[in-house]
């Protein structure tokens, strides 16, 4: 792009290509059944430094903003699975077997990183944290696409649900530690200064989410409510980056709390379909920041922290259902499911480079993002594979169908596996996973 051009035009001509990129690389990407998020990162990698070159330095450097912005709104969405009722309902055996997976996952790569490697304290702590992350998403559309049922699904669905709440906790702690040992200091001082910013982050954002909830009524407009909701959000975010502090404890906090006192999933699902662009971006410009020269070094670790992972979160899987006496099939086959990793782990590896010096920073970065792609590729895989073993899958996957090749009468199976006609328009479109529905005369949406 031209260096003579303004930085308004490079601007808008930056944000133009990075959609256009991330958007063509997953008709690529759907090619071989990998997620978007594949398709996002590995476009950025192409028009990134290390490839194409065609985003200004200038720009990149000028988002950094995104990384903030986008967390927020990830770790608001994860608030919302910390409802009393969703908690009642799992109970204290899924409390038990998130906590025992996440934390070994997370203890099993912190230790491997620091002895067998001889990597610092701080870049080990952040890798592990990071470790414990899973990215539901991969799991959740397996179960939907075979309409699995059994004790697997119903341990696996609040499991993942609460394991990115559990991330987020131990990336916080983990953030502070690090910050502290190398802030210059050991004294008490230097390590309750980023513990207390994060529990002060905590409180803040739980107040705006109470806050929040008052403000947001029923008879509030639709419109009204997505402002309201993306400008405490991003004021959250601007405190927080005002302090230098990780805003996903207070975002998760805000989540959490407008969750419990309003019950309205609305909010959230309006969020859900604002936020794409935002995501498409941070997700873009993550995969532009790859070291590929980092690629060398980061092998042998790269390939042990993926290995390392799945032993943890399948160990840790299976003493918590143990633990927790749970059904035979949740423990062999629970951990197979949680391997996939993306989204929330690549928001806290942007984070982690910031408290790291710049090479750690990048090795780390690097790590991750490569590992997604390869976890995300092996993800559904073992995620079928675990519910196939289970039992859990009782029908192949469906798609819509013409009951009668004279009328345009189809039938479609819906979340209780119960069939119900109807008269639609005859044309099923396909995009991102979707299926458009035209039925009773307007258009919704069976994601």
């Amino acid at each position: 792009m031209p260096q003579s051009w303004n930085m308004n035009v490079q601007i808008l001509f930056s944000l133009a290509v990075i959609w256009l990129a991330g958007f063509l690389f997953t008709r690529v990407t759907r090619l071989f059944n990998l997620p978007n998020v594949t398709g996002y990162i590995l476009s950025g990698v192409l028009i990134g430094p290390w490839v194409l070159g065609i985003i200004p330095d200038t720009v990149r450097g000028g988002m950094g903003f995104v990384t903030d912005a986008a967390l927020c709104f990830i770790a608001f969405d994860v608030g919302r699975y910390l409802h009393r009722d969703r908690l009642k309902t799992g109970g204290r055996g899924v409390l038990l077997i998130t906590v025992m997976e996440a934390f070994l996952a997370a203890v099993i790569v912190t230790l491997v990183m620091r002895l067998a490697f001889r990597l610092s304290w701080p870049f080990s702590l952040l890798l592990g944290a990071i470790a414990s992350a899973t990215a539901p998403a991969s799991s959740l559309m397996t179960i939907r696409q075979y309409r699995a049922k059994g004790p697997l699904v119903d341990a696996l669905i609040p499991v993942v649900a609460l394991d990115d709440a559990a991330a987020l906790i131990a990336f916080s702690i983990s953030a502070a530690l690090a910050e502290a040992s190398t802030s210059g200091g050991a004294g008490v001082k230097e390590a309750l200064i980023p513990a207390a910013l994060s529990l002060a982050s905590l409180v803040v954002g739980a107040a705006m989410g109470l806050l929040l909830s008052l403000i947001i009524t029923p008879r509030r407009s639709l419109d009204h409510r997505l402002t309201l909701a993306a400008a405490f959000l991003m004021g959250l975010a601007g405190l927080c980056a005002y302090f230098d502090v990780s805003p996903l404890l207070g975002a998760m906090a805000m989540g959490a709390v407008y969750a419990n006192r309003s019950s309205d999933d609305q909010l959230f699902t309006q969020l859900n379909r604002f936020t794409p662009p935002v995501m498409m971006l941070f997700f873009v410009l993550s995969g532009m920041r790859m070291d590929l020269s980092a690629l060398g070094s980061a092998g042998v670790i790269g390939i042990t922290y993926f290995f390392v992972r799945i032993v943890g979160k399948m160990l840790g899987a299976y003493l918590g259902a143990k633990m927790a006496k749970a059904h035979d099939t949740v423990q062999k086959y629970l951990g197979l499911a949680l391997i996939p990793q993306a989204g929330v782990s690549i928001g806290l590896a942007a984070l982690a480079s910031r408290l790291l010096p710049p090479d750690m920073g990048n090795l780390l970065s690097t790590i991750i993002l490569s590992s997604s792609v390869l976890y995300e590729i092996a993800g559904p895989a073992c995620a079928r594979l675990a519910l196939s073993r289970a039992g859990c899958i009782q029908i192949a996957p469906r798609g819509p169908g013409r009951l009668d090749k004279n009328t345009d009468l189809y039938y479609v199976r819906d979340e209780e596996d119960t069939t119900e006609l109807l008269s639609v328009d005859p044309r099923w479109q396909q995009e991102n996973n979707r299926m458009w529905v035209f039925h009773r005369g307007r258009e919704e949406e069976d994601s």
